[in-house]
């Protein structure tokens, strides 16, 4: 039971960690389209900015762009250990179905032994009743 909460509880952490990758990659994406955009915008007008003005816009996108792909990283990084935790989880539950199946043969195997020990039980009690009887005699 609780391995299955443990599976549910890591497909929800990787489904929330690849809608947040997908997001951070359409921001980049964005991000670049914008410098682009930018980039042409500062060929063909100054638009009234002073040289260090437009350099310390790009430099917060770029601080943008290297904060997006930081995060692409992470959430990579954090989808690896989501796949080795979801190979463990196999296995455990390989494990633990095969424990199952030893307990089920366990149980099969202690009440064939407790029809054995109801029979020889009853063979004691019909052997000392025979002998009870020759005494008797």
């Amino acid at each position: 039971m609780n391995l299955r909460l443990d599976v549910d509880v890591q497909k929800l952490e990787a489904d929330k960690l690849r809608k947040g990758k997908n997001k951070a990659e359409e921001e980049l994406d964005s991000l670049k389209t914008d410098y682009k955009k930018l980039r042409l915008s500062m060929r063909t007008t100054g638009l009234g900015k002073t040289l260090e003005q437009w350099r310390e816009e790009i430099r917060e996108e770029r601080n943008k762009s290297n904060r997006s792909r930081n995060s692409v990283v992470e959430l990579k990084v954090s989808l690896s250990k989501i796949e080795e935790m979801k190979g463990k989880i196999k296995g455990l539950k390989a494990a633990l179905q095969n424990c199952d199946v030893r307990i089920e043969h366990l149980k099969a195997k202690e009440g064939r032994q407790n029809e054995q020990l109801s029979y020889f039980q009853n063979q004691v009690r019909d052997r000392d009743h025979v002998m009870g009887e020759a005494v008797v005699q």
